[in-house]
């Protein structure tokens, strides 16, 4: 019984073709087949069904068995070799990082952390949703888990609270508004909205929230896009329910301003969940290390004001003239002396009024579109 068999195992698994897991085995696909039918006659048990023809036709009751120990042996094997490499300063890998897409302004400075402790770390994140994140710690395809802690259904796993994530509502920055902080969620639920669609984790939370208060908004425009949702308030008349980092990181978009949500005040403790197990994985192990001194040092909270206060800095400096741009690209009926144009045009129009002029705002500018687009 050889490690490279439960590779081709797994492989065979994940791809649902005997063809492409020889590719990605990087042998032929007689040598994998091989290997498999040498496993089965060493456990005694058939690993795939079969018929006619060479289609993979899935996993026998026993092989889906062999399949959960394989993905924990290849997993402990490559753990170890980690383990090796970081009693000599030298974590190499790739640290899998699963997360809710509403946490993707606050990870760079967290891992930012890790790849100047681990520079021999490659950092993989994907942004899905509770079911795939459980699956992946389940098969060893993530080593940590980023979500809500209330509703995580994550099963048994250790658990380490990272942050509280509050809730604003995103308005158009205009008169009606202009002089408010604060937004209750009844006077919240008889503005125009739009959401995240109704079967997103997050969108659950804020209809829990109108519910409270006895009320059920009917959203004019939906998306599984938070950024997308910014740029409707930003360009139209809707109002938008955010996570309130989103205000800070990426930043408030031209036009637009963020109230906090009262009556009552809604949070969500944020975690990170990993594998549980005598022995941890070192890239888990590594950054659960680094969030536990980072909490206790305050120097997450430290890094997270100052990445909020620089952003707060550059938008204060041009968002009156942007926000005139925007408000006229929101009203171009309003416009004295100029013809409506086309779409178009307007949209050009309005680009050009957004456009910062100076070297140093065009920079900071691009890396908080940046951060943006990743969400």
């Amino acid at each position: 019984m050889f490690l490279k068999q439960f590779q081709y195992l797994i492989a065979v698994a994940e791809e649902g073709h005997f063809g492409r897991a020889a590719e990605r085995c990087h042998v032929t696909q007689p040598s994998l087949s091989t290997g498999i039918k040498l496993l089965e006659l060493e456990l005694g048990a058939p690993i795939f069904l079969r018929g006619r023809g060479k289609r993979f036709r899935g996993l026998t009751p026993e092989g889906e068995k062999v399949a959960r120990w394989a993905r924990s042996v290849v997993a402990n094997c490559e753990a170890m070799r980690d383990e090796i490499a970081a009693m000599s300063n030298d974590l190499r890998g790739r640290l899998r990082i699963g997360a809710m897409p509403s946490m993707s302004p606050m990870l760079p400075s967290l891992l930012r952390s890790v790849r100047e402790r681990h520079p021999g770390i490659i950092i993989d994140v994907q942004f899905i949703g509770n079911d795939a994140m459980r699956l992946g710690l389940n098969e060893f395809s993530l080593d940590v888990a980023f979500t809500y802690i209330e509703a995580s259904d994550m099963g048994r796993r250790n658990t380490l609270p990272v942050y509280s994530e509050k809730l604003s509502l995103l308005v158009p920055d205009t008169e009606e508004f202009r002089h408010r902080t604060s937004i209750s969620w009844g006077e919240a639920s008889q503005l125009p909205l739009a959401m995240l669609r109704s079967k997103l984790r997050e969108r659950i939370f804020v209809d829990k929230m109108f519910a409270k208060v006895g009320c059920r908004p009917e959203p004019k425009v939906e998306s599984e896009s938070i950024l997308h949702l910014m740029f409707q308030v930003q360009y139209t008349e809707l109002c938008t329910v955010i996570p309130s980092h989103f205000t800070k990181m990426p930043g408030l978009h031209a036009g637009t301003r963020a109230l906090d949500l009262v009556d009552p005040v809604a949070s969500q403790d944020i975690a990170i969940f990993w594998a549980e197990g005598e022995t941890a994985m070192p890239m888990a192990k590594a950054l659960v290390k680094i969030i536990r001194q980072m909490n206790k040092t305050g120097e997450l909270a430290a890094q997270l004001s100052y990445e909020n206060e620089k952003s707060h800095r550059v938008l204060k400096s041009d968002t009156k003239a942007r926000g005139r741009a925007v408000a006229a690209a929101r009203n171009p009926e309003k416009r004295q002396g100029k013809k409506r144009g086309s779409i178009a045009e307007e949209l050009c129009q309005s680009t050009e009024r957004l456009t910062p002029g100076s070297s140093e705002e065009i920079r900071d500018h691009n890396v908080r579109v940046g951060m943006a687009e990743s969400i």
